[in-house]
């Protein structure tokens, strides 16, 4: 059963962490489970474009890489503005 739940975005978080902006950008932590904690990732979005941001770090707490995802999202942005969205 659990092949069938990873296949079909079962492994897959709910949105509970509201949108935060940065530099005309919005940023939703979205990490996932995993089998040792939380994989760090986010939804990047900016004037109807997105990018989904997703790392190999794995946290032990669903807030740690929520935070975590923010933080790399920012950074992300600043490093790679607009093109990011190329």
């Amino acid at each position: 059963m659990a092949l069938f739940s990873k296949l079909f975005g079962g492994g897959k978080t709910t949105q509970t962490t509201p949108a935060e902006t940065y530099k005309d950008c919005a940023i939703t932590p979205t990490p996932e489970k995993a089998s040792n904690g939380w994989r760090i990732g986010a939804r990047i979005e900016k004037a109807g474009q997105v990018h989904d941001l997703i790392r190999a770090d794995v946290l032990q707490s669903k807030e740690q890489a929520e935070d975590a995802s923010v933080a790399k999202a920012k950074q992300v942005i600043d490093e790679q503005g607009d093109r990011l969205f190329r």
